[in-house]
C-alpha cells in the first residue's frame, strides 16, 4: 500500500467571498495562513492572477511577504511568479529581499503561462516579445542570481546572491515537465484545474528527470481540490462553492465565491456541468474515511511526494476544518 503519511501543503488563490472586499480576502488568507502553520502544513502558497476581480491575488510577492510578516515558520511562496510578467532580475531582487527578512521561509514557483487573458498580459508589458518562450532561459538566470557568488555574471541580484531559494516548477500541461526534468528541478502539476494532462506529465518527468545539484531524484508535487467534512454529505453540500467557482470560469463570468447551494441543477447546464466537472474532476472529497479511501487510492497508483490542497469552502471555519481533516489523514489520526 503506498504511503499516505506524507507532506501537505496548501495553495490559495486569495477568492473574494460574496459579500466581501479586497481587504477581507487578503484577512482570510493570512487567517488561514495562520491557521494551517498552527495543524503543521509545510508550506502555504499564494497564486498570481490578473484582471479577475473575484480574486485578490495579482500582486503575489506584496502577498507572500504579508503572509511571512503573520507567521512563524511555515514556509511561504507562490503557485506561482508567472515569469512572462516579470523581469527575472526584478524576482531575484524581490525574494532575496524577503529571504533577508526571512531567512529559510521562502519557495518561488515559476509558471510559464501568464495567469490571465491575452489583451491583459500585453498591458503587463513585460516585454513586445512573447516571453512564454524564454521560460527555460528565465529560469536558468533565476538559479543564477540567487545561487552562489563564485557563478554571477556581471549583472547580479543585491539582495538575492547565494540566498538559494527553492525553485519549483509549474506545470498545467505537459511542457514544464519535460523541463523540470532536465534541470533536476522539484515539479509541481496544477491538477485542481488541468487533471487531464497529469498522469502523462507525472510519467515525463519521472521518466526524464537528471539528478542535479539541487536534487538526487525526482520530487513530485500536485495540487488538488479537498473538501473536507464530517460527513459525506455535508462535504457534497460544500462543494457547491466550487462548482460555482470553476462555472465561473466555464461562463467567463466574474461572479465571488459564492455560498453553498441545495442543488446545482437550476444553476448550470448538462454542458456547463460536464466542462466544469472536467476540470475539478481531482477532487477529494467527503468525510475523513472517505477522504482517506481516496487519497490512498491516488497514491497507490501516482504515489506523489507531497500534496498541495485547495479548498473553495465558502464558510472561513468550515475551510479550515477541511484542511485540518486532511492533516488528520496524512498523520494517520
Amino acid at each position: 500500500m503506498a504511503n499516505i503519511q506524507i507532506p501537505v501543503s496548501v495553495l490559495n488563490l486569495a477568492p473574494i467571498r460574496e459579500g466581501q472586499v479586497a481587504r477581507d480576502a487578503i484577512d482570510s488568507m493570512v487567517d488561514l495562513a495562520q491557521a494551517t502553520e498552527k495543524m503543521g502544513y509545510t508550506r502555504y502558497w499564494i497564486a498570481e492572477h490578473h484582471n479577475t476581480p473575484t480574486l485578490v491575488s495579482s500582486a503575489t510577492s506584496i502577498l507572500i511577504k504579508h503572509t511571512l510578516e503573520h507567521t512563524d515558520h511555515i514556509r511561504v511562496g507562490s503557485g506561482g511568479i508567472m515569469l512572462p510578467n516579470h523581469s527575472p532580475l526584478v524576482v531575484a531582487e524581490q525574494f532575496g529581499t524577503m529571504a533577508a527578512i526571512y531567512p529559510g521561509r521562502l519557495d518561488l514557483g515559476l509558471g510559464r503561462a501568464p495567469g490571465t487573458d491575452m489583451m491583459t498580459a500585453s498591458a503587463l508589458r513585460r516585454s513586445k516579445n512573447d516571453s512564454v518562450y524564454t521560460f527555460p532561459e528565465d529560469v536558468q538566470a533565476l538559479l543564477t542570481y540567487m545561487g552562489p557568488e563564485e557563478h554571477q555574471g556581471y549583472v547580479r541580484a543585491y539582495p538575492g546572491v547565494n540566498t538559494n531559494i527553492p525553485i519549483y516548477i509549474l506545470g498545467s500541461s505537459t511542457d514544464s515537465a519535460y523541463l523540470a526534468a532536465k534541470l533536476g528541478l522539484p515539479y509541481v502539476f496544477a491538477s485542481h484545474f488541468a487533471p487531464q494532462f497529469m498522469e502523462e506529465a507525472i510519467s515525463i518527468y519521472r521518466n526524464r528527470f537528471q539528478p542535479s545539484q539541487y536534487l538526487d531524484s525526482p520530487y513530485m508535487m500536485v495540487c488538488l481540490n479537498v473538501i473536507a467534512a464530517e460527513s459525506d454529505e455535508e462535504a457534497q453540500f460544500e462543494s457547491t462553492t466550487m462548482q460555482q467557482f470553476f462555472l465561473n470560469v466555464v461562463r467567463g463570468t466574474r461572479n465571488p465565491l459564492r455560498p453553498p447551494v441545495e442543488s446545482m441543477d437550476h444553476v448550470w447546464s448538462t454542458e456547463e456541468k460536464h466542462a466544469s466537472g472536467t476540470m475539478s474532476r481531482v477532487t477529494l472529497i467527503g468525510n475523513q474515511a472517505s477522504i482517506r479511501n481516496q487519497l490512498t487510492s491516488f497514491q497507490e497508483k501516482y504515489n506523489v511526494d507531497e500534496i498541495m490542497a485547495v479548498s473553495y469552502i465558502f464558510d472561513p471555519d468550515k475551510q479550515k476544518r477541511s484542511y485540518e481533516i486532511l492533516k488528520e489523514v496524512v498523520d494517520g489520526k
